[in-house]
């Protein structure tokens, strides 16, 4: 036995076990900490490591490693880095006077990153159609009208489902149709187009265009339709133009006059941030017989993508199309949000609860809250703005 007894001998007890165990990284060095990091596969466990000590959370934040992480769950995301990192399209950049502004970068993709990891990573894409809004015209209202190309199918039990354009002397006047997103924030891949083939027609005619384009983005502020907009754009009439700021334009993509479902893939991932999607159909190919007339006819549209999923959101800043992200839980959501995620692959629902949405707007929490949240025991989420030196207990 030792002079001094045996808690002389074995030492006090250190303040916690962080005070034996917090300093890993400069046990193992930068290469092999990086190695054990990387092995994570979980966007909620990266978050509980960032948690539990602020040196390991600048280790984290100055190595990329929730970029790392995202990039494995999303690969899509790899081509965004540009309005992640250069354009600031994500989350504006605010650095603080007595702030390193290198640091204030790094901090900040490190968030953002993160928030993609877990608000994206399911590893299937889906439909990321939410609800019609308004066609540039419609022939028959409300028969042929947009919220039909919703239904995949041409036709519900003895009723023809499609849209229907207003009938044209000039094969060059295009139409759009524009659609809401199941998600302020998407990466889009492909958008498929079913032209509608007139079955009751002598000769089946097809109603295709000669070819169409894509744009995403949002409406100007105010962020929500009027009640106004939402009785216009039901009675089939085309929302101005001007209401929107488009941040994406497609290639011109040329369409077949066959009765199939064209799959049009974009050159690269896009990042939809707004939750507008317009396609524009470019030319007409079809008279209709009795009256010598151009149309165009769709009775499909699908986006495939990865929406941004509840309980995450995003917060439109200006109209450039920055934004900044959000996390509220699932008793916090906006309407819309609910109804989105509850809705699943985007699929039709009644004229309503389409308005109901639209008129419900409710608060977030800020990020901070989400933080106390995830520290007792809910889920992790990102970690949140605060300082660097701060260790959450």
């Amino acid at each position: 036995m030792a002079p001094n007894g045996g808690a002389d001998q074995v030492g006090p007890l250190r303040g916690s076990w962080m005070d034996d165990f917090g300093d890993f990284v400069q046990y193992l060095g930068p290469d092999m900490a990086t190695k054990i990091l990387t092995l994570l596969d979980d966007p909620s466990d990266l978050a509980r490591v960032c948690a539990a000590s602020s040196s390991w959370r600048q280790f984290v934040i100055a190595n990329d490693i929730s970029k790392h992480l995202c990039l494995r769950l999303v690969p899509e995301v790899s081509g965004l880095a540009q309005f992640i990192e250069k354009n600031n399209m994500i989350e504006p950049l605010k650095v603080e006077s007595n702030s390193n502004a290198e640091w204030e970068i790094s901090r900040r993709n490190h968030r953002i990153y993160a928030f993609l990891a877990q608000g994206l990573s399911p590893s299937t894409e889906k439909n990321c159609l939410f609800e019609a809004i308004s066609a540039s015209s419609t022939d028959n209202y409300p028969e042929e009208s947009i919220q039909n190309t919703l239904e995949p199918r041409d036709r519900i039990v003895d009723r023809a489902s499609y849209w229907s354009s207003k009938g044209q002397s000039d094969p060059g006047v295009p139409e759009t149709l524009l659609y809401r997103l199941i998600s302020k924030l998407c990466v889009i891949t492909e958008i498929h187009v079913h032209p509608f083939q007139a079955y009751f027609q002598f000769g089946f005619p097809i109603y295709s265009a000669k070819a169409v384009r894509f744009r995403a983005g949002h409406p100007k502020f105010p962020m929500d339709m009027t009640i106004d907009d939402y009785y216009e754009s039901q009675a089939g009439h085309e929302l101005d133009d001007g209401r929107f700021v488009w941040t994406y334009t497609s290639p011109e993509f040329p369409m077949v006059q066959e009765n199939c479902l064209q799959k049009f893939k974009l050159p690269e991932p896009v990042l939809c941030i707004g939750g507008i999607l317009q396609v524009e159909l470019l030319g007409r190919v079809q008279r209709q017989e009795m009256d010598m007339l151009f149309y165009i006819c769709v009775s499909h549209v699908k986006v495939l993508g990865r929406p941004l999923l509840s309980p995450f959101d995003v917060e439109i800043v200006d109209p450039s199309g920055k934004c900044t992200l959000k996390y509220c839980p699932m008793g916090d959501m906006p309407e819309s949000s609910l109804s989105s995620a509850q809705d699943g692959d985007g699929g039709t629902h009644s004229g309503i609860r389409s308005f109901t949405t639209r008129l419900i707007q409710r608060g977030v929490r800020s990020w901070e809250q989400m933080i106390v949240s995830a520290i007792l025991g809910a889920r992790a989420v990102p970690d949140s703005d605060g300082s660097d030196d701060e260790i959450p207990t």
